[in-house]
């Protein structure tokens, strides 16, 4: 248990170090104004008619850093300082959602695993937290044997670690889409196609942080039910 808590805390520093640094590097980007005077919003509805892209929405949602691609309504959902925000960070969130958008319609494989994954991802969330609960008062109260169990948690751990790889390659995805369309469609400089790289390197960063605080916790698992096996 204090290996645990010691992944924990220690995943848990280093996801708030990445988080501050992407926060600070969005800050510091959206403080030089774009030469092409284009707001996200404006840019994330560009983009997704260069790639024959009609069906999707682009809409304002509250908060900071809340921006996403809801694939289910067909939306690309932009931060207010991303929707109207006209600097490099913005474009570059913006079309990085668009990326998403632009998977989608094109049935990118890595997204379309993802996406099949979420309702067994749902699931083993579910079970782990009932087994781990249920572990806590009076040991495995399931009535369960110990082994058994063992495969119920590393099993469920194991789809939700699977899920934060998957969606690696799904987020790179998205990001060199977008980089690649600012640049070749004269949307930013050299310099602000510095800053729009920097900024999604760092959000990318965020999913690297999560899917190997999930690996290290899977590997815990594995060892303490299953690494003093003959």
């Amino acid at each position: 248990m204090i290996l645990l808590i010691v992944i924990v805390v220690f995943f848990a520093i280093i996801g708030s170090v990445v988080s501050n640094r992407l926060k600070s590097k969005f800050k510091k980007y959206s403080q030089t104004a774009l030469q092409a005077n284009l707001s996200g919003a404006e840019i994330a509805k560009l983009m997704l008619a260069d790639n024959n892209i009609h069906d999707v929405q682009v809409v304002s949602v509250e908060g900071q850093l809340t921006d996403h691609y809801n694939p289910m309504n067909k939306t690309v959902n932009l931060s207010p300082d991303v929707y109207y925000g006209r600097n490099a960070a913005a474009a570059a969130v913006a079309a990085h959602e668009c990326g998403h958008a632009v998977q989608h319609a094109t049935s990118y494989t890595w997204l379309n695993f993802r996406s099949a994954m979420v309702p067994l991802q749902n699931i083993s969330g579910k079970i782990l937290n009932i087994v781990l609960i249920a572990s806590l008062f009076g040991g495995f109260a399931l009535g369960l044997p110990y082994e058994f169990v063992g495969y119920i948690v590393v099993g469920s751990y194991g789809v939700m670690t699977l899920f934060t790889l998957v969606t690696l390659p799904v987020e790179f995805d998205a990001s060199n889409r977008a980089l690649a369309w600012v640049q070749n469609r004269n949307i930013v400089t050299s310099s602000e196609y510095a800053m729009s790289k920097d900024a999604l390197k760092w959000a990318a960063m965020t999913y690297v942080v999560a899917a190997l605080a999930s690996l290290a916790t899977l590997a815990y698992y594995i060892f303490i039910f299953f690494g003093n096996r003959d």
